[in-house]
């Protein structure tokens, strides 16, 4: 049986690979020259649209650098490509990107169980697949994908507010409730963090926010509207000084325990945004601030003052399913279990992120096809941690596109913070060979 892979960026070229490697044979379906899209500007697999980076290769203290030496003990042709094609940039790891792109599709298409149709596939196909397209699938295949998962479940538009990592928030400043506290999914009416802001606080960040530098849309989504359900923050605090104090920081329903006779002017909330609840985002922070103003204004905020951020806001065109709804722990299609999804469509993050996703669901889908026993990545691997996250950790209601970093492993035992890194890693490459080895792991 053939399998069909739809898009040949970096997670639909990897996932051929994994798969025509294991001895199925691969058909890729690429829209790409016939129909281009507003970033491609070649018909090369895996180009790369934006930046040449990897970001770091350090394997030992960055995630991104241990999901790199992970792929690497799986056979990933993205990084074994990226490595021959490097170019200087310090400990991160950056390409050649027309060599790059030039030699993966050279070894896709010199695969004797690899053959390519140029052309749009515009529905949902009926045969094994994986769905690898990308943010900027084509219209009509995402109109097909809308059809299957239902409208609530496919985003257009993308709207990130920033994502904390738990741990750096100041809890002699915050604490925890719900509004008026209410009883919510942790059952204790606190399922919120708190940042009280007195009046002159408040209105220092109404100023930070109007004078911020923001970035600009791309050209192809200048006509993308806002929906009034994501307007940025600053837009908001456009339309009137106490919007936000009646919008997304109204201090309504609270009573701050460590000054409980003190009526907060304005309060900032911060919601779980993973099961482990090693992360919170922002609620009502999307915006469009350049990442450096996000850090320094943000960082005002009362028991934000040294947050450490896993990911920074940002609001733009984008197409992404909601995959903690749609997708099993093997990245199937819950509505059409013959299809599997890869790549950034499912809410992963990031060019090696996307190839990640693409090298499992290859595995997963060789292992299917041939009647062999599915193995998981463990939680504790990068890879693990970005496919629980996408596949049942992440919460549904705030689900957002989400680069690996260490907040999505869980937790370690008793460990000084300035070691968890090297733990983290240590871990996690042990525990990778049971994925990249099954039958040797199974065998020991």
């Amino acid at each position: 049986m053939e399998l069909l892979i739809v898009g040949a960026g970096l997670a639909g070229s990897e996932a051929a690979w994994q798969a025509a490697n294991r001895g199925v044979q691969v058909c890729i379906v690429e829209m790409r020259p016939a129909v281009k899209t507003e970033a491609h500007l070649t018909d090369h697999c895996a180009e790369l649209v934006c930046s040449n980076s990897f970001r770091s290769d350090d394997a030992e203290t960055t995630a991104i650098g241990l999901l790199h030496e992970e792929m690497r003990r799986c056979d990933s042709l993205i990084m074994k490509t990226a490595d021959a094609h490097k170019v200087p940039a310090g400990t991160a790891l950056a390409v050649d990107r027309v060599g790059f792109s030039e030699a993966i599709t050279t070894a896709l298409r010199t695969h004797p169980n690899i053959r390519f149709e140029p052309r749009e596939l515009s529905a949902l196909p009926s045969v094994p697949a994986i769905i690898a397209t990308g943010p900027l699938t084509s219209s009509s295949l995402a109109q097909s994908i809308l059809d299957a998962a239902g409208m609530e479940y496919l985003a257009f538009f993308d709207a990130i507010a920033p994502i904390i990592h738990t741990d750096s928030i100041d809890m002699s400043k915050a604490w925890f409730q719900s509004r008026y506290d209410k009883i919510g999914p942790g059952g204790n009416g606190k399922d919120y963090i708190n940042c009280p802001m007195d009046r002159e606080q408040y209105e220092n960040f109404i100023d930070a926010l109007l004078a911020g530098e923001k970035t600009e849309f791309k050209e192809w989504e200048k006509n993308t509207p806002y929906f009034n359900g994501c307007l940025p923050i600053e837009v908001m605090a456009q339309r009137g000084r106490e919007t936000l104090r009646f919008g997304p920081m109204k201090p309504v329903g609270l009573t701050n325990p460590h000054a409980p006779d003190v009526k907060a002017h304005a309060v900032v909330q911060l919601r779980q945004d993973n099961k482990l609840g090693t992360l919170y985002n922002i609620v009502g922070f999307q915006t469009k601030l350049k990442w450096a103003e996000q850090t320094r204004i943000f960082r005002t905020i009362p028991g934000l003052e040294n947050a450490e951020f896993a990911k920074l806001g940002g609001i733009h065109r984008n197409t992404f399913i909601n995959s903690p709804k749609l997708l099993d722990d093997t990245l199937r299609f819950k509505p059409a279990t013959h299809l599997r999804f890869a790549g950034q469509i499912t809410g992963v993050e990031g060019y090696v992120e996307s190839a990640a996703c693409g090298l499992m669901a290859g595995m997963f889908f060789t292992h299917e096809l041939q009647g062999t026993n599915i193995t998981l990545p463990a939680p504790t691997t990068a890879m693990g941690a970005l496919l629980h996250h996408i596949t049942g950790g992440a919460n549904t209601a705030t689900f957002q596109p989400m680069n690996v970093n260490f907040g999505l492993f869980p937790p370690l035992g008793k460990c000084r913070k300035a070691d968890r890194p090297r733990a983290y890693t240590s871990r996690a490459l042990a525990d990778i060979a049971a994925f990249a080895n099954p039958a040797s792991s199974q065998a020991a």
